[in-house]
């Protein structure tokens, strides 16, 4: 049976050093000259479009498609600049992930695709910058929804533009290191999988109803028993 598996990116694929933090909060200074739109917001699992609209309702500003748009490109000229920059924090590719995908990218009955809250433009700048953008077709973005329980079905439908066939929705696989990550998997009644290497832990990612936890994916042996099975 086919699997296909939908990967979050910030704590699960790769740490920044904090660049999208960064990044946004010096969109609003700049566009808004409001310097603390995010002092006490947490970002963890949250959808790039869910922030700036927070961040918008934080100053005052009107959400509108205007706003939105001037936000996002001023956010995302800003993360092109600071993924190069020194991290504040850990920087780097989770430990066995390149050879996890690796490996998925040799199983011909396994196909990979993103499920994040990135906008699109914002993956592909990350992603790149750890050379890992290689490996997925497609995906789901902040583009497509605020609401990161929407975004599921993008996924789905953009995984059938690339050739994969309709799949129950166990065989759908959503990896991510937050309970949002596994909420949106139970939104469609796919199968959550968390993996501890953000901010929460593993007695946490299994008390927001992820069926498989992982501390990390050091070992690609036991995450590829999930689609091999």
């Amino acid at each position: 049976m086919r699997r296909l598996v939908l990967f979050d990116i910030d704590g699960t694929l790769v740490l920044t050093g904090g660049a999208g933090k960064r990044a946004i909060t010096r969109a609003f200074a700049e566009l808004f000259g409001v310097p603390d739109a995010f002092t006490g917001v947490s970002l963890a699992g949250r959808t790039d479009r869910y922030l700036v609209e927070q961040g918008l309702e934080r100053c005052g500003v009107p959400i509108t498609a205007e706003t939105l748009t001037v936000v996002r490109e001023r956010y995302l000229a800003r993360l092109a600049e600071e993924i190069h920059e020194p991290a504040q924090g850990p920087k780097a590719m989770m430990p066995g992930v390149s050879q996890l995908l690796d490996a998925l990218a040799e199983r011909g009955h396994t196909h990979s695709a993103l499920l994040t809250g990135n906008y699109e433009a914002g993956a592909r700048i990350k992603l790149e910058h750890f050379d890992l953008w290689r490996y997925f077709r497609c995906g789901a973005y902040a583009d497509d929804a605020a609401d990161r329980n929407a975004l599921v079905p993008f996924a789905l439908q953009r995984a059938r533009e690339c050739g994969l066939p309709e799949l129950p929705p166990k065989h759908i696989l959503v990896v991510g290191d937050t309970p949002h990550d596994v909420a949106c998997a139970h939104a469609v009644g796919a199968t959550p999988v968390g993996v501890a290497t953000g901010g929460f832990t593993s007695d946490q990612l299994r008390e927001s109803g992820a069926e498989v936890v992982f501390e990390n994916l050091a070992d690609p042996r036991e995450f590829l028993k999930l689609v091999d099975e």
